[in-house]
């Protein structure tokens, strides 16, 4: 069931029931990125997966990732209804659901940051910077290889023609204009310094082989909170829940809260 929140500018899916779980999708993904764990976290939890800013049928907002994270934070609260919020993102998703909760202290009892990171070296600024330049000078069709190499590893699209087949449409549908916004916010930003007001628990995960996100980039995230632990998926890249659902359930499955019936 989809639904409209935030004043209606953001629309979310919406399933099971329980404690509030926003899942924020990646940059070079959309909300489908998540149906392969949607239907198990929802026998436990209240399941909501919005397309953030500019994706799907998401309102787009002018500025960088601080307003995408102010956006997220009204339709967090907006859904949540008063009740104790966990939220996961993935990749890009990640990025936000971390400024999210630097500026917007208690919007969340837990996160979870999986294949993401505080801040880029320049060697992945500079892959942001050249994607954004290609695809706005060619169209996204000319950067959809390298998009896929980011988020799968060879072997996996190998083996996966369908999948890849689907994967590929769905990031041909982004927005050309938002896709160089958030290149350019995830080229320039840096929230280091800002990690210590993250006071909740957080659960920092990362595909062994994430090219986009690379695992150093999550051992600075979990040694500069004060509340996290780090976990490695094995044999994954960016987007672990879609090559490894059953090994990403079991990872987060100790973190998020105890329900009635949780997630096997």
């Amino acid at each position: 069931m989809d639904r409209l929140l935030a004043q209606g500018t953001v629309n979310a899916a919406q399933s099971g029931n329980g404690p509030p779980l926003f899942l924020f999708h990646s940059l070079l993904s959309d909300r489908a990125s998540f149906d392969a764990i949607v239907p198990e976290l929802s026998k436990s939890y209240r399941v909501i997966v919005p397309e953030l800013p500019g994706f799907g049928r998401s309102r787009a907002v002018g500025g960088g990732l601080a307003e995408v994270a102010d956006r997220m934070a009204e339709a967090v609260r907006d859904a949540a209804g008063g009740e104790d919020a966990i939220v996961l993102g993935n990749g890009y998703g990640g990025f936000v659901a971390l400024q999210m909760a630097i500026r917007h202290p208690g919007i969340a009892a837990r996160l979870i940051l999986a294949d993401s990171g505080a801040a880029f070296s320049e060697p992945g600024r500079e892959a942001f910077r050249n994607m954004a330049a290609a695809a706005m000078a060619k169209g996204l069709w000319a950067i959809t290889d390298v998009a896929m190499r980011r988020l799968f590893a060879p072997d996996f699209q190998a083996g996966h023609p369908e999948l890849m087949a689907d994967r590929r449409q769905a990031f041909l549908r982004t927005d050309p204009q938002v896709f160089r916004a958030a290149c350019d916010a995830l080229a320039s930003f840096d929230l280091r310094p800002e990690l210590d007001k993250v006071k909740m628990p957080v659960l920092v995960l990362v595909g062994e082989h994430d090219e986009a996100t690379p695992p150093p980039m999550s051992h600075e995230l979990a040694a500069g909170l004060p509340q996290a632990h780090l976990k490695i998926i094995p044999g994954c890249a960016h987007v672990p829940q879609l090559q490894a659902p059953a090994i990403f359930l079991e990872m987060i499955g100790d973190f998020l809260p105890a329900t009635n019936s949780a997630p096997a």
